[in-house]
């Protein structure tokens, strides 16, 4: 059996190490967090004196919160629904704790979830987990980056917003102009006093829109950091008296907002990028070809971890630097998966359909799950896209769903991503959202009536 090296990306920290930071920075309160099958991060603010409690026995909360839609409304899920709504476990992960800056003497630490003595089988964090032991007992760690797109807003006296900043062609601009308030400073002192390792970030297309990245490393970490980074910046916003959303497309005067995930695999005992293949043509190795293989095989399926709301897909339109056909290219942007042109230690595979709406534990989950099978399987993808896929008709074979009820099917009718994720999970997170279609059909919207009303 060969020796797997767990990376998780995380300094392991003991209950001691922990109590000496709380008492060097005179932490009173603990906000204990994890992500719903939405990623919306649920919590509860505690006491820093019930840390024992929460690194032992845990917290309760109602397992009803995974049921929870938008409006409130609980879907009915299968293994949770005749247990009654008790309660589930959270216990914490000691490796995640983290001081916040932006609130006072208050510490944040993540937990798992835990129903009746096991796993839950609905918790995204415990999915991306198994799919990472999945790659390690193969002998390799997963490696993941997240470009996160968003959009930012004034309040206004009225109860409304318009964007933070509301000239067009900031595009690729870092100034005053665009940032007059020092929002985006704080974030980035923020989340670097945190550990987040930012590389960069500047004013996107639309008026408002913001793009932030920060540095790759081991996939858990990453998928914790992209949730923490939505929840923090927007409580960051709200102390500014604006307004961040991650909203796939939040109006229909702006773009959309993506996720593009990176992936990459480093070999456990080298710690090597096994995609990197120098004397291989265009220098990829067949590993990173069976990987881009296996999401190619799952694209509409995975479509609905990546573009999880009703909104996400009024981003999938021609022209809009989001994918709307299938295929793979060499730093294409017009494809589902490009391929960056950096090779050694920074070859990769990057995913541009996933909506800046997405649970990043589902998502890269999903995509790993996906190409574990090409890996398996040996699944090489088709032909490599080297024109404009928006345009060049002879190349759009296939193209991604353009619901989410579409893409809930092809989730549903995927075997091999059922078995990786769980049924229970798979048959949560389709509830939880055909409840969400279903409100989405059945309610009139401005459009509706300004199209038909006096015509009618």
């Amino acid at each position: 059996m060969q020796k797997i090296q767990k990376d998780v990306g995380y300094q392991r920290m003991t209950k001691e190490e922990i109590q000496n930071q709380i008492a060097e920075s005179g932490i009173e309160m603990i906000r204990f967090e994890f992500a719903d099958l939405h990623g919306i991060n649920r919590s509860k603010l505690l006491p820093v004196d019930m840390l024992d409690q929460i690194l032992g026995h845990g917290v309760p909360f109602c397992c009803a919160i995974m049921e929870m839609g938008f409006d409130n409304s609980i879907a009915s899920i299968q293994g949770i629904s005749e247990f009654n709504y008790d309660d589930m476990m959270a216990v914490a992960d000691p490796s995640t704790f983290k001081i916040l800056p932006h609130v006072e003497k208050t510490a944040l630490i993540l937990g798992d979830l835990y129903y009746h003595g096991e796993p839950m089988k609905q918790s995204p964090r415990w999915f991306v987990k198994r799919m990472i032991d999945k790659y390690q007992e193969l002998g390799l760690n997963p490696i993941s980056a997240s470009e996160l797109e968003f959009f930012l807003y004034k309040k206004t006296e009225d109860g409304g917003n318009v964007p933070y900043t509301s000239k067009p062609c900031n595009c690729y601009t870092a100034n005053t102009r665009i940032d007059p308030t020092g929002y985006l400073y704080q974030m980035t002192r923020t989340f670097r006093s945190m550990g987040f390792k930012i590389l960069y970030m500047n004013h996107e297309f639309y008026p408002g829109q913001y793009e932030y990245n920060w540095s790759h490393g081991p996939t858990l970490r990453n998928c914790d950091e992209t949730c923490l980074f939505k929840g923090i910046s927007k409580d960051i916003a709200e102390q500014n008296d604006l307004q961040i959303t991650f909203m796939a497309k939040p109006s229909n005067d702006a773009g959309g907002s993506g996720c593009h995930f990176h992936l990459s695999l480093n070999d456990a005992e080298t710690g090597e990028n096994v995609f990197d293949d120098p004397g291989a043509e265009q220098g990829i190795s067949e590993t990173m070809q069976y990987f881009v293989g296996g999401i190619l095989k799952h694209a509409k399926a995975i479509t609905a971890f990546l573009s999880p709301t009703i909104n996400c897909y009024k981003r999938y339109v021609l022209d809009s630097f989001a994918p709307v056909f299938i295929g793979w290219g060499r730093d294409n942007r017009t494809t589902f998966v490009r391929i960056p042109e950096e090779r050694g230690k920074a070859t990769r595979v990057e995913v541009r359909a996933g909506s800046a709406a997405a649970n990043p534990y589902l998502a890269v989950g999903g995509i790993l799950a996906a190409g574990l099978d090409g890996i398996l399987n040996k699944i090489m993808p088709p032909e490599i896209i080297t024109t404009d896929l928006y345009h060049d008709t002879s190349k759009q074979e296939n193209f991604v769903p353009r619901s989410l009820y579409r893409a809930l099917e092809e989730l549903k009718a995927d075997e091999w991503l059922n078995e990786c994720v769980g049924k229970e999970l798979i048959d949560g997170f389709v509830a939880l959202k055909e409840l969400e279609v279903e409100a989405y059909t059945t309610n009139v919207t401005d459009w509706e009536w300004k199209t038909y009303s006096y015509h009618i």
